[in-house]
């Protein structure tokens, strides 16, 4: 039975894991998290512990991801909304799923540079198409629940990639993470293919410059103009700035500030996950007339202290429960803002909506690899960690007091006549 037929009394309680098409969609981005994580894992050791990479380097590689997400982002969008999103994110499956092959294969720092920038510019089609997808399979009034379920099986994966990732590198070799990480991309496209979705495209594939242009205008301006969009998408661009400067230092703060070696990494990163998955898991069970602002201004101050706490006392126990206070807050963040532009969004806007925003965090993102790179120079990693918490602690304070001026959305509004198609 299509979502769109159920009648609205019933909706409210029927969960995202009874709607089939809903299922098969979180299999798929399952499998394919878990894949990432792993390659993502084998690329840092690679780079810092086996070719000795500085903090440059390893911002290069950071760099060279989040590249084309800033070019190609609100232009993706734009043919997102076009498109077919199920062949979109079909078709940036397959690709991936070739890319991640040559990834194994790379042996120098120019090879992962370039191979990371393709898999990127791939990766920039896919998630809008994926934002287009979502509110077709899911009613409106549980999206909320939806993201966290994401949320938290992204985190679940996040948690058990480290050692699956070891475990391939010891039996099999490091290539093998990455041919794990191409096989769960066809999985995923496999999954994908067999979504019931229906999609009817806003007009033409084929558009002029001139349309192309006026199309991509008018979704940064809905992007910038809307109250409670602006909102979320500006903090959550700031935030990342200053989060993106702790995450490309990650890796070498192990190495050099606690002395430590690849296995201590893996437990940072899996306690952020750890924290970001009992985030995720309560905010799918929270009143849903809770403001949005709130949960964004107190997400980002959360990591902000957190980050602060660890870069105050280097010890591996206090860096476990700071990496545990940032997944936490990475959690209200996420999830929340992820819903705000999904229910806030015109129906035929928002693929370049979402490809406008994850451009505008992408560029924070870039900006955050060039910046804690140079600074990390001069007044070291924990300088680089004071710097940061400042202006996610700055940042919070600013979006509660930004938020109590502006007319903020409810977490999950009613609306009884949503456009939606999917198979239950």
């Amino acid at each position: 039975m299509p979502v769109s037929e159920f009648p609205s009394r019933y909706a409210r309680g029927v969960t995202s894991f009874r709607l089939s098409s809903f299922r098969r969609l979180w299999l798929a981005q399952a499998v394919s998290m878990l894949g990432d994580f792993i390659a993502v894992f084998a690329v840092q050791v690679a780079v810092v512990f086996r070719m000795h990479g500085t903090p440059g380097d390893m911002a290069g590689v950071f760099i060279a991801s989040a590249l084309p997400s800033v070019v190609l982002g609100p232009l993706a969008g734009v043919f997102a909304d076009r498109w077919n999103p199920q062949r979109t994110m079909i078709f940036s499956d397959v690709i991936r799923a070739v890319l991640i092959v040559l990834m194994g294969l790379a042996v120098t720092l120019p090879q992962i540079y370039i191979i990371s920038l393709a898999i990127s510019c791939a990766s920039s089609f896919f998630s809008p198409a994926r934002s287009i997808v979502m509110p077709s399979l899911v009613p409106r009034e549980n999206l909320l629940r939806a993201a966290a379920q994401m949320q938290q099986t992204m985190q679940v994966m996040r948690i058990v990639s480290p050692a699956l990732a070891s475990g391939l590198v010891v039996m099999f070799g490091a290539r093998a993470c990455f041919g794990a990480d191409s096989l769960s991309f066809l999985f995923s496209a496999g999954m994908i293919a067999t979504l019931p979705l229906t999609h009817s495209a806003a007009g033409p594939a084929t558009k002029q410059v001139q349309d192309i242009t006026k199309e991509l205008l008018a979704g940064l301006r809905f992007l910038f103009t809307d109250a409670r969009v602006s909102l979320v998408t500006t903090a959550m661009a700031a935030g990342t700035f200053a989060a993106g400067c702790f995450g490309a230092l990650a890796s070498i703060y192990v190495r050099d500030v606690l002395h430590a070696q690849a296995g201590t990494l893996g437990l940072i990163s899996s306690a952020i996950a750890a924290g970001t998955l009992g985030g995720s898991l309560c905010l799918g069970w929270l009143p849903k007339r809770i403001q949005s602002n709130h949960f964004v201004g107190i997400g980002m101050a959360s990591v902000g202290a957190a980050i602060l706490l660890m870069g105050a006392f280097p010890l591996r126990v206090i860096a476990l429960a700071g990496a545990t206070g940032i997944g936490l807050g990475i959690a209200m963040v996420v999830v929340v803002s992820t819903v705000v532009l999904q229910t806030n969004t015109p129906v035929d806007m928002r693929g370049r909506v979402a490809g406008a925003a994850s451009s505008l965090a992408a560029l924070a993102q870039l900006g955050a690899m060039l910046f804690a790179g140079t600074l990390a120079t001069h007044v070291g990693v924990r300088g680089v960690f004071f710097v940061s918490a400042g202006m996610l602690l700055l940042v919070g304070v600013a979006s509660q007091f930004r938020g109590a001026h502006v007319q903020t959305s409810p977490l999950s509004p009613p609306s009884p006549n949503v456009r939606l198609t999917g198979g239950a």
